[in-house]
C-alpha cells in the first residue's frame, strides 16, 4: 500500500464515464492507492433526466456512490477526473462541482496534488482532446501537477494515440486495448502520485 490517496471523480450521463472511472478506480487500488470512488451531482432537471432511458438508467445504477465533496478533495492526494464532453467543454454537472472548491483552493489545499482527466464524446472528434485540456487549464489556476499519460505505453497508441488522457467514443465496447489504456493512465497518476508526496 502506498500513502497515495486517490479521488476518482466522475460525471456519466450514459454510464461510460463511469465504465471508464470504474476501470480507473480498480487498477489504482491494484496498484496500491487508498481510492474513492466519488460521481458529482446531477443538475439537470429530473423531467429532462426521466426522458432518456439511458440517461434515468445511469442516475439510478450509480444512486449509491457518494457524491464528491470540498472535503474529499482535501483528503485526497490524488485526482483523476472522467467527464463527457459537451461542445467541446466538460460537462455542465461536473464544472458545477468544481465551482464549489473555490474555499479549498483558496486555501492551498489542491496545490502540489498530482491530477489527471479522461473524457467521451459520440463520435471520435467529438471535443474529448479540448474537453481534457480544459479541465487541465482549471487544475493548473489549483497549483496541480498535470500526469498526462503521454505516449508512455503501446495502449495509448492502440486505442487511438491520445497522449492528453483517455477518451472513449460513446456506445463502443471497453475491450483489453481501452481497460489497458484506462489502466495505465491510474498507474501512472499513483506512481507519479507517490512520488510527488514522498
Amino acid at each position: 500500500m502506498s500513502d497515495v490517496k486517490l479521488a476518482v471523480i466522475f460525471y456519466s450521463t450514459y454510464a461510460t464515464n463511469f465504465e471508464m472511472a470504474s476501470i480507473a478506480a480498480e487498477a489504482a487500488r491494484a496498484a496500491g492507492a487508498e481510492v474513492r470512488l466519488l460521481r458529482v451531482a446531477e443538475t439537470a432537471p429530473e423531467a429532462a433526466v426521466n426522458s432518456q432511458d439511458g440517461w434515468k438508467a445511469t442516475v439510478e445504477k450509480t444512486k449509491d456512490i457518494p457524491v464528491a465533496t470540498p472535503e474529499d478533495m482535501e483528503w485526497a492526494n490524488a485526482y483523476l477526473f472522467s467527464a463527457p464532453t459537451r461542445f467541446g467543454q466538460v460537462a455542465s454537472q461536473m464544472r458545477a462541482f468544481i465551482d464549489t472548491l473555490g474555499g479549498v483552493w483558496f486555501q492551498g489545499k489542491l496545490a502540489n496534488k498530482a491530477v489527471s482527466a479522461m473524457s467521451s464524446a459520440q463520435n471520435v472528434h467529438g471535443g474529448q482532446e479540448a474537453t481534457i485540456l480544459g479541465l487541465y487549464t482549471t487544475f493548473m489556476h489549483w497549483g496541480s501537477v498535470i500526469v498526462a499519460p503521454g505516449f508512455t505505453d503501446a495502449s495509448i497508441f492502440a486505442t487511438g494515440g491520445n497522449p492528453y488522457g483517455y477518451s472513449h467514443t460513446q456506445g463502443k465496447e471497453f475491450g483489453d486495448n481501452e481497460k489497458a489504456a484506462i489502466g495505465h493512465q491510474a498507474k501512472r497518476l499513483v506512481e507519479m502520485a507517490a512520488k510527488i508526496s514522498a
